[in-house]
């Protein structure tokens, strides 16, 4: 029988994060998206009430929770904030190759590093010229003795600059190529981990992005991760995880965005009436509400899938990515168009909420390349 309700800890989880997000996450994110700074006050904060590192098992430090679970969260913190709740879910992203491939020696050591420093990871798939065509990476990490020597171009590295380390990935033999690639931990201060920028963005402001240039830096062998050439699985496996937290993040966001311009469309008279008595008004609300429930479901249901090992789980995530993250940002332009000029002023946050909707429709593989998933899947 197919039953929608909540657990008691999930619920309590939920009402967990939302209280969260909404006393820290809200009241700081015009801060942080004017002044584009990592906000630690917040995670060290996250830390201290638990909400950092959810889906790492109890025994390694974190909270045990499922995809299901991870994406409640995730869609409290879309409400509050989507640039400063990706810094605590990117790093997520980073630790789960960690989560699928490391050996339990490795998960001790970096998980508990990680925990006990309070810290944040980062992980480095993007190159200048390898973005979503992951075949197409160039840096390399050649065995020399006990230690491999890593030489790259990172691009786009989430939580980079202010990680404790790195989860990289490299071609251990170029003239393998794809089939060669590997996922190594590379502590950031390591001598040749050089960071070149971090990028300027037009929202999500709070996230850093750092690009990085790797210059013959010395990483030893207990720090590869799954094996040679199982990069590429990692990769894979990771985004079949995680592309569901952006979708939950973006249902937050589209649902915060609807619910301020439906509350403000209520006060706001115009010839004499509430601006939501007329039938265009009405109609973009409609639109708004039915497709953040919808979103919502597919969501869910890719968490499902995932917990419950489906076939399906790698296709309903790329779904619901596409699907969450082209919602979000309809859902947040209706809303500036419903605020009209106040929406499009920085007096109320749908505009920034726009704002950080697009690059959802970007990271873990642009929406195009869902679509390519998709395809894939729905015609083999």
């Amino acid at each position: 029988m197919v039953d929608f309700s909540l657990e008691p800890k999930q619920i309590e989880l939920q009402e967990k994060v939302r209280d969260f997000a909404q006393r820290e996450l809200v009241p700081n994110a015009r801060k942080y998206d004017e002044s584009a700074e990592f906000p630690w006050d917040i995670v060290k904060k996250a830390y201290a009430e638990g909400l950092m590192n959810g889906p790492i098992p109890v025994e390694y430090g974190g909270h045990g929770h499922n995809i299901f679970e991870s994406a409640l969260a995730s869609e409290e913190l879309g409400a509050g904030c989507v640039g400063i709740g990706i810094c605590m879910d990117a790093n997520t992203l980073a630790l789960t190759p960690l989560l699928l491939g490391a050996s339990e020696e490795q998960k001790k050591r970096f998980f508990g590093q990680i925990v006990e420093s309070q810290g944040v990871a980062a992980y480095a798939l993007t190159e200048p010229n390898a973005g979503s065509d992951v075949a197409g990476i160039r840096s390399t990490a050649i065995l020399h003795g006990d230690k491999y020597i890593l030489n790259g171009h990172k691009r786009f590295i989430t939580n980079g600059a202010v990680s404790e380390f790195i989860t990289v990935f490299a071609m251990v033999d170029p003239q393998k190529g794809a089939r060669s690639l590997s996922a190594f931990v590379v502590p950031t201060k390591s001598p040749g981990v050089k960071i070149v920028s971090n990028l300027k963005k037009m929202g999500q402001r709070a996230s850093v992005q750092t690009e990085f240039i790797f210059e013959d830096v010395e990483v030893p062998k207990e720090n590869l991760v799954g094996g040679e050439g199982q990069g590429f699985i990692l990769a894979m496996k990771t985004f079949e995880r995680t592309r569901t937290g952006v979708a939950a993040l973006s249902v937050g966001n589209a649902r915060a965005a609807y619910e301020t311009a439906k509350e403000w469309a209520k006060n706001r008279i115009q010839f004499g009436k509430p601006i939501t008595a007329n039938q265009g008004v009405s109609f973009m609300l409609a639109d708004m509400a039915t497709e953040v429930e919808a979103a919502r479901l597919v969501t869910w249901y890719s968490a499902w899938a995932y917990d419950h090992g489906q076939k399906s789980k790698n296709l309903l995530s790329a779904m619901a990515k596409m699907y969450a993250s082209d919602v979000a940002m309809k859902v947040t332009t209706d809303a500036v168009q419903v605020m009209a000029g106040e929406g499009y002023s920085t007096d109320y946050l749908v505009e920034k909420m726009m704002r950080d909707a697009k690059l959802c429709q970007i990271y873990e593989g642009t929406n195009q390349v869902q679509r390519l998933v998709i395809g894939k899947g729905i015609l083999r």
